[in-house]
């Protein structure tokens, strides 16, 4: 089955932390999937996972992160701040291993670093934001975040701005640097296939 690049996308029935748990498992999938593979096999489940990344991350940072900091019991803005840490440093690895590409020298080293932090990252989600979130939101709210979080994803950029890591600096520069990127895209896919 080939693969379209999007993020995993559930039923309207699923809530939130359901959306983003089947997100972790397909991002976990494309690392297998890069590390394994060579080649246009390897350059595309690469652009799949930078594309699932960025919109990922995004998402969280508009919708989820933000109810985060408010819940009780769960650490509220330190907790928020040290996942922001985490995917600052990530975005930050992700920019540097587009910048060199699959081929580039130290590639794979970088990837699996980067695999590292990212499940690292992901699991503290589960451990820590993910129980608050069922534990004091109303499931009919997780469920309308789900949808909330679909469309950050579909205005989100393709590729990681670590200068975005904000709600508020995703809604001011996202819409912008998603049009970049998507041109980009556009451009580049093209010459990667032929």
């Amino acid at each position: 089955m080939p693969d379209t690049g999007a993020p995993a996308t559930r039923g309207p029935e699923d809530d939130v932390v359901d959306l983003l748990l089947a997100q972790h498992a397909r991002v976990e999938e494309l690392f297998l999937l890069v590390i394994g593979s060579t080649g246009e096999t390897r350059r595309d489940a690469f652009d799949d996972l930078v594309k699932l990344l960025a919109a990922h991350e995004t998402a969280e940072e508009e919708v989820v992160h933000p109810l985060a900091r408010t819940l009780p019991g769960g650490g509220g803005d330190a907790m928020v701040d040290e996942r922001l840490a985490e995917e600052r440093q990530a975005k930050e690895t992700l920019k540097t291993l587009i910048a060199g590409g699959v081929d580039a020298e130290g590639f794979d080293t970088g990837i699996i670093l980067l695999r590292d932090a990212v499940l690292t990252h992901a699991r503290y989600e589960e451990r820590q934001e993910f129980p608050l979130l069922r534990q004091h939101v109303p499931a009919d709210r997780l469920r309308t975040m789900a949808g909330a979080v679909r469309m950050a994803e579909a205005t989100a950029p393709t590729r990681p701005h670590p200068s975005a890591q904000s709600a508020k600096g995703n809604l001011a520069a996202g819409p912008a640097l998603a049009v970049i990127d998507r041109v980009r895209d556009a451009i580049r896919r093209p010459s990667s296939s032929g």
